[in-house]
């Protein structure tokens, strides 16, 4: 009940007002013409799909479909704003390597060394570069649609974890984490 209740109130409240603005990057990936067919002709409407992030962890993705092009890209970025996660980042790039899909999209995500910078397509290195990672490699397998591509990818950061969270997962150090459990031989 609370929920239904604090949810009608947001209604009335601006737009901008919803999300407390935080110092956030935006990006628009993709900006799309769709038609719907009805009887009386065709409705045009434009899908917009934006990314946010603060090129340091966080990063979220959104989707906003309006009759005019700025009010989708402002629905988008609400939407992003919202969605916004944490994301693992060490020295410039992920903690570990992860395979990542969206319906018929899977994006390969890959650390790299110094320098290497982002290997990647559009909608992959928009949502890569506003978490703030400078070095990672990527490989997209299946569908190459831009809405999947990006889902994936955050997908695909969202699971991330750091050396940290696997160490206390594991009740073992962190050293542990990097060099392996020293084990006793027996003799």
């Amino acid at each position: 009940m609370a929920n239904e209740t604090r949810h009608r109130r947001s209604r009335n409240v601006p737009v901008e007002k919803q999300v407390e603005e935080q110092e956030f990057e935006e990006r628009v990936v993709q900006i799309t013409r769709v038609t719907k067919v009805v009887s009386g002709g065709k409705n045009l409407s434009f899908r917009v799909v934006a990314v946010v992030g603060n090129m340091d962890g966080k990063v979220g993705i959104g989707i906003g479909s309006a009759r005019e092009v700025p009010i989708a890209i402002r629905k988008a970025l609400l939407e992003a704003r919202k969605s916004v996660v944490e994301v693992s980042v060490i020295n410039e790039t992920i903690p570990h390597e992860v395979m990542a899909r969206h319906d018929a999209s899977k994006v390969l995500l890959k650390p790299a060394g110094p320098g290497t910078g982002i290997i990647a397509n559009a909608a992959v290195r928009a949502v890569v570069e506003l978490a703030g990672i400078k070095n990672i490699l990527t490989k997209a397998l299946g569908s190459t649609n831009a809405v999947n591509l990006a889902r994936a990818t955050f997908n695909g950061l969202r699971e991330l974890k750091s050396p940290k969270e696997y160490a206390k997962l594991r009740d073992i150090s962190e050293k542990e984490v990097f060099k392996g459990v020293a084990r006793e031989v027996e003799q």
